[in-house]
């Protein structure tokens, strides 16, 4: 369980594809000194087992399911990526809860700066439009946001100057694409109500 608050920005050191998956070797400066082998991380809110830990890196094992069902897939060496360990018990929750069970890959379709904000258009599948309501909670590369507005198949999101410099939005561009994971409270209402 993540909380949607990015730690850090770190980067893709080595990509190795084998048959099934990848492994995935990733620097990091702040998370590294409290890793551990076992340990989960959120990698562009893809939830993530630690397979091994360096000085300034660590390695992860990326199956084909996640790679089918993340933007993962389209990782590139030195590629900036968001990074948060999972929650412990007793700390403040600053975002939201997150699982780091990605459900679809969205598209940004449209980027305004406003004065100090930045709002990001972004198309998603609109199975998931149920699960999004206006100002709720909707994690976009495991980081935590909240929803301006909705459109027919978009959402909208505004992003306060730090969130825009201390994750990967900064490098997003119209047409890039970014892991969605909707407010899993939602989910659970919707399924308690079908019973």
């Amino acid at each position: 369980m993540f909380s949607g608050i990015i730690e850090e920005l770190g980067n893709i050191k080595e990509i190795i594809k084998n048959e099934g998956g990848w492994q995935i070797s990733l620097f990091a400066k702040t998370i590294i000194t409290d890793l551990n082998i076992g340990d989960s991380v959120a990698v562009n809110g893809v939830c993530l087992t630690v397979e091994s830990v360096y000085n300034d890196f660590f390695k992860v094992i990326v199956i084909k399911e996640t790679l089918d069902n993340s933007n993962l897939s389209g990782l590139k060496i030195e590629e900036k990526i968001n990074l948060e360990r999972s929650l412990k018990y007793n700390d403040r929750i600053n975002g939201h809860l997150v699982q780091g069970h990605v459900e679809s890959i969205g598209k940004i379709v449209n980027k305004v700066t406003i004065g100090e904000e930045v709002m990001f258009s972004i198309k998603i599948d609109k199975n998931l439009l149920r699960y999004c309501i206006y100002k709720g909670s909707i994690a976009i590369d495991g980081i935590s946001l909240t929803i301006a507005k909705i459109n027919e198949n978009t959402i909208d999101v505004a992003i306060i100057p730090h969130t825009f410099i201390n994750t990967t939005l900064s490098y997003k561009k119209i047409g890039s694409s970014i892991n969605i994971e909707t407010d899993m409270i939602a989910k659970y209402v919707e399924r308690n109500l079908n019973n």
